[in-house]
Order: structure tokens, then sequence, then C-alpha cells
């Protein structure tokens, strides 16, 4: 029941004031949502539109939903699979979620790290070492994989 509630509500604002670049929706089922997060502008991702599936736990808000792009995404925090390597959608010890976070923090939050990619705590070693030590090739191949899979 609180876990119903919390989540209406949380919809209903998100509908109401969404951040910037963000959109989410229930798709059926109250516990499975979809959202959309545009690309930032003066990033490789600018224009592009990604999806992405979230899926919320029945201990929900002590558990963090799970969330993956549905969009590939050529970043190195990103694999090809969708799944995201962020503290905020893991539980501590090793993450940073807490019961007081919600679904548009993380969504903020996953919108931030495509901005900001950390290299160094990744999930694609070799767009890593690239984002490191090539940029202008990351931003290239970034730039194409958005043009390819999220372009409007």
């Amino acid at each position: 029941m609180q876990r119903a509630s919390r989540l209406t509500r949380e919809l209903s604002l998100l509908a109401a004031e969404p951040p910037p670049g963000i959109t989410c929706w229930q798709n059926g089922q109250l516990d499975d949502l979809r959202a959309q997060i545009l690309g930032g502008v003066d990033t490789p991702y600018e224009k592009g539109v990604f999806n992405l599936e979230i899926l919320v736990p029945e201990r929900y808000p002590f558990e963090p939903p799970k969330i993956r792009f549905l969009t590939p995404i050529y970043h190195p925090n990103i694999d090809s699979a969708g799944r995201i390597c962020l503290d905020v959608l893991k539980l501590p010890p090793k993450g940073a979620w807490r019961p007081s976070l919600n679904i548009s923090t993380l969504l903020t939050s996953i919108q931030l790290l495509m901005a900001e990619p950390n290299p160094d705590d990744p999930l694609m070693a070799d767009i890593s070492s690239e984002y490191k030590y090539n940029k202008q090739l990351f931003l290239l191949n970034a730039r194409e994989w958005t043009e390819k899979y999220a372009g409007q």
C-alpha cells in the first residue's frame, strides 16, 4: 500500500513538474515505468532521445528501482545491456540508495552521469580508456551512436 501511494504521488509530481529534459510515465502496471531523457546541450548526446525502463521492486522505497537504458548509448558507465553503474542505484554498503531518494532524483542523477561520465568506475573498460586517453574519438563515437540510435 505504501509503495503504491508513494509511486502515485511521485508520478503525478513528475507529470506536473518534470525535471528539465526528463519525462516518466506508467507502462501498464504501476511498478513498470518508462522514462525519456533528452541528451544534454554541449554533450555528445545532444538532440538524442534516450528511453529507459524502470522496474519498481516490492520493497520500494527501501530498495532502489532497477533502471536500464533501452536505447543503446556509448558511455563508459552504461553497458550494452543498458545497465547503469551509479551508486544511487545500489543499496549500501556499496551503493548510496536511501529511501528519501525518489525516481525524479534518480533520473536527474542519470542525466548528470550522461553529461559527466565517471571513467574511474566504468562498466565498459574500453570506452572508459577511450574517454580518458582519446577524448576526441570518444566524442565522435558517442555522437555517432546518438545519431544512429537516439536520433529523432
